[in-house]
């Protein structure tokens, strides 16, 4: 049947409604028309020129069938047709009005919180000044931080506990959509103390993977880095979940440990750890920004993301 459709017994007219109803400027130019009496004020109040108007006014009449004002000298004077149009529109018009509050409610909601989640060197050596630097963009925004390793991360931006996370291993956990926002180098460091300190030649990377060091928890992304570096690591001297509590331990001469360069840049200057070349063992990494797959940031999510790249 021509331009109807039987569904569920009820008559549609075929077709979306986009392609039958005129669009909401079309609508508030016809009540500005109706209210001010004339096409050449209606459209200097919204901003557009008397030709574009004309033509947005003729376009919603041929779509809509019927003459919806008379244009003269004196000004333009709605038809009767036009009238009961635009009682339609004003109803169409005061609930997009009604829906456009509704959304900035919404936006308003989203943007009062930033939930953060970051495995340990990002969260103690990069967080702290972008967040600064968001905090001078969105002074109302409530921010949280959470810090784990990069396992932990995954499950709380999957579990919707977090609105953006900040990892460090090699591959991105399932589930997650990830960009590289930084890169870092992995070293190895020991006191000042410690035999390796004082060798003359690098370690070799058979030797670093067959001593006992002082590490991070499995499931961090340190971890995660040497391990496949190394191919296989001897068991921990020490294991500790936190970058601070391993650069402590390395620094009161507890043991060798390997650390992102971020993380000991200060020990190295004053002497308190002592970096230790490695040959044949790449230790370098990417940092990433991630967040549910399809799930791309909005609001403060988007604008700490942009900092992390600027």
């Amino acid at each position: 049947m021509s331009g109807v459709e039987e569904r569920s017994g009820q008559t549609h007219r075929a077709g979306g409604l986009a392609h039958r109803v005129p669009d909401l400027g079309a609508l508030e130019l016809l009540l500005a028309v109706a209210r001010l009496g004339s096409l050449g004020a209606a459209a200097r109040e919204l901003g557009v020129s008397q030709p574009a108007a004309s033509s947005r006014l003729r376009s919603m009449e041929r779509q809509l069938g019927v003459a919806l004002v008379d244009r003269s000298p004196r000004g333009s004077r709605l038809t009767d047709a036009g009238a009961l149009v635009t009682d339609w529109a004003r109803r169409v018009v005061e609930a997009a009005e009604a829906f456009d509050v509704g959304a900035q409610a919404l936006r308003d909601r989203r943007d009062s919180r930033l939930r953060v989640a970051a495995s340990m060197t990002i969260a103690e050596y990069l967080l702290p000044g972008w967040l600064l630097a968001l905090r001078s963009q969105r002074p109302d925004t409530a921010v949280s931080l959470q810090a784990g390793n990069s396992a932990a991360v995954a499950a709380l931006l999957l579990a919707d506990e977090a609105d953006l996370g900040f990892v460090e291993g090699l591959t991105v956990p399932a589930g997650l959509d990830s960009v590289v926002i930084a890169h870092d180098r992995l070293i190895v460091v020991t006191a000042p103390g410690h035999p390796w300190a004082r060798r003359g030649r690098p370690l070799e990377a058979a030797e670093l993977a067959a001593t006992p060091l002082i590490l991070r928890e499995r499931g961090s992304g340190t971890r995660q880095v040497l391990d496949s570096a190394l191919g296989g690591l001897a068991r921990p001297l020490i294991e500790l979940s936190s970058t601070t509590a391993v650069k402590a331990a390395a620094v009161g001469g507890a043991g060798p440990s390997v650390l992102s360069e971020l993380a000991v840049r200060d020990e190295l200057a004053l002497r308190r750890l002592v970096s230790v070349p490695v040959e044949g063992a790449a230790l370098a990494r990417d940092l990433r920004a991630v967040w549910p797959t399809g799930h791309r940031p909005v609001g403060p999510a988007r604008d700490l993301l942009a900092l992390t790249r600027g």
